[in-house]
C-alpha cells in the first residue's frame, strides 16, 4: 500500500504540474493586457482572474477548499492578513479565498522565471530581502497598496515552516505596518496543505480537502509592534493547535 501511494503522488503531481502550465499560459494573455490599466484598477481585475484561475485549478487537481470566518472581512474595511506557511500550496489557496482584491509580499526571484514572472508580479509586491533599499521600497508599496483599499497578505514566518512546531517565529514587518497605518489585521490558519503537498517529499501530491479559517480582525490600537506580533502568533498558535485535527 505504502508503495502504492508513492506511486500515486508522483502521478497525481505530473497531472498538477501540467493543469497548472496549461492554464498558466491561458492566463498571462488576459495578465499582460491588464498591465495597461492603472492602479488600483489592475488590481481589482487581477484579482478576479486570479479567482476564477485559481478556483478552477484547485478543482481540477482535487483540492477541495473549505473556508470559515469570511464575516470578519467588513464592507468597505481594508484588512493585513497574515496566513501561516507551510507549502507552495498555500498562495493559490489564501489568494482567491481573501474577499477582496489583495496582494501578496513576495520574493523578487521568482518574478525572473519566464512567462510566470509576469503572472507572479501582478499580484504581488516585490522584494529583495538582501537589500535594505528594496525592503524600505517594498514597506512604501505595501502603504500605497492599503491606501488604495486593496487587502495586504503577508506570511510571517518570513518562509515555510519546515518543522513540527505550529508555526515559526514572527518577523516584524506586517505587525510594523499595522501600527504604522492603523489598519486591522486579521490572523488565518491554513489546514492541510502539508498532507496533500509534504515538504519532505519531492515531486508528490495527493488531493484533498483543505482549509482556511479567519480569525476575527484585531486592532493595532496602542500596543507596540512587539507586542501586537506576539499576542498575535500566541493566538494563532493556540488556535492552530486546537483546530489542527
Amino acid at each position: 500500500m505504502k508503495i502504492l501511494k508513492e506511486i500515486t503522488g508522483r502521478i497525481c503531481a505530473l497531472w498538477t504540474l501540467i493543469w497548472f502550465v496549461a492554464t498558466m499560459f491561458i492566463v498571462v494573455i488576459p495578465i499582460w493586457f491588464l498591465r495597461l490599466w492603472p492602479e488600483p484598477k489592475r488590481t481589482f481585475l487581477t484579482y478576479k482572474l486570479f479567482r476564477i484561475w485559481m478556483g478552477y485549478f484547485l478543482f481540477i487537481i482535487g483540492v477541495r477548499l473549505r473556508k470559515k470566518g469570511l464575516e470578519n472581512f467588513k464592507r468597505g474595511q481594508t484588512y493585513i492578513v497574515i496566513c501561516n506557511h507551510n507549502t507552495l500550496l498555500d498562495v493559490p489557496v489564501s489568494t482567491p479565498s481573501i474577499p477582496g482584491a489583495n496582494k501578496t509580499i513576495a520574493k523578487i526571484e521568482m518574478s525572473r522565471i519566464p512567462i510566470f514572472g509576469l503572472i507572479y508580479k501582478g499580484g504581488s509586491v516585490l522584494v529583495d530581502r538582501k537589500n535594505e533599499a528594496s525592503r524600505k521600497a517594498s514597506y512604501i508599496k505595501m502603504k500605497e497598496v492599503l491606501h488604495h483599499g486593496i487587502h495586504m497578505c503577508i506570511y510571517p514566518e518570513g518562509t515555510r515552516n519546515k518543522t513540527n512546531d505550529p508555526l515559526q517565529r514572527f518577523h516584524n514587518g506586517a505587525f510594523q505596518l499595522a501600527t504604522d497605518t492603523k489598519h486591522p489585521i486579521i490572523p488565518s490558519l491554513i489546514f492541510n496543505t502539508n498532507k496533500l503537498f509534504p515538504n519532505n517529499k519531492t515531486f508528490y501530491f495527493l488531493p484533498g480537502k483543505v482549509e482556511m479559517h479567519f480569525l476575527p480582525a484585531v486592532e493595532p490600537g496602542e500596543q507596540t509592534t512587539v507586542q501586537l506580533k506576539e499576542n498575535i502568533f500566541e493566538l494563532m498558535k493556540n488556535y492552530y493547535t486546537q483546530h489542527s485535527h
